[in-house]
């Protein structure tokens, strides 16, 4: 097991709202230097706008400070997934965290079978996993039956059971039942708190140890997979009064929760 960041990790530092966001070179300085190991680049656009000169050169960055990485993306059309096995063959990329939805493609189950069944060989053949995600999306009941259909072990699930809660799941059901394909683990504490006046909840991320996240539980559940994969930290940290106070907040959850996890290896 190795603990990574995602580029939820750094959220706000390279969205447009900051004035100088993040560059990818910089996000492995800073994985570097949390004492992390990998770096999973997840819906960064910026990515699929690179020449192959400059992803050579994030490549040889990575391999410079000892990063491993991985990639992210959403949808599962065979195009769209072969061109993020040849990103992972550029960046030597052994994991590819998915999404079964898009913002316009929402195949039904038989759709997204028969869309995976054209790819799920392809990245085997390559040496590349690809993780479907669990969201509220698609019901992890659903997704796990995607994944039994196609039948290989170089496709599984990306566990995020706190994206599951906004679909009426338990975060203990999905995990129970997701268990035995989970190949990556998107690691993030949550909670509910009370809207001003008492009318409804907002759920929002925490500081891991603080919320509704039961870790050992979920370690437990997923062993012995828990071992092998990646323990990637990402957050749901809301907007705070200005940029430089919100970055700075990110950075602090950032490194509580690589030190959580270290306490807990």
């Amino acid at each position: 097991m190795a603990i990574g960041l995602g580029t939820y990790a750094f959220f706000w530092r390279i969205s447009e709202r900051v004035e100088h966001p993040l560059t990818l070179h910089q996000m492995l300085e800073h994985t570097h230097d949390s004492g992390c190991s990998v770096l999973q680049i997840c819906d960064y656009t910026p990515l699929e706008t690179l020449s192959p000169a400059e992803l050579a050169a994030v490549d040889e960055t990575a391999k410079e400070l000892g990063i491993r990485l991985e990639l992210g993306t959403r949808g599962i059309t065979p195009e769209h997934l072969r061109r993020y096995l040849d990103f992972a063959d550029q960046l030597d990329v052994t994991l590819v965290r998915s999404m079964v939805n898009t913002a316009d493609h929402k195949p039904t189950e038989a759709e997204a079978i028969d869309l995976l069944a054209q790819t799920a060989p392809e990245y085997a053949e390559r040496g590349v996993t690809l993780a479907l995600e669990t969201y509220e999306q698609v019901p992890s009941a659903q997704l796990v039956r995607i994944v039994e259909a196609i039948g290989s072990e170089n496709l599984g699930i990306c566990l995020d059971p706190a994206n599951c809660v906004a679909g009426l799941e338990l975060p203990t059901d999905v995990v129970s039942r997701t268990a035995p394909y989970v190949k990556n683990w998107h690691v993030k504490d949550f909670a509910f708190t009370r809207q001003a006046g008492w009318v409804g909840f907002t759920l929002t991320g925490c500081p891991l140890g603080q919320g509704l996240l039961d870790y050992d539980s979920v370690v437990h559940t997923v062993q012995p997979a828990a071992n092998n994969i990646n323990q990637i930290v990402e957050h749901w940290l809301p907007w705070q009064d200005d940029a430089a106070s919100t970055c700075a907040l990110e950075t602090e959850w950032t490194q509580h929760n690589v030190n959580y996890l270290r306490s807990k290896s």
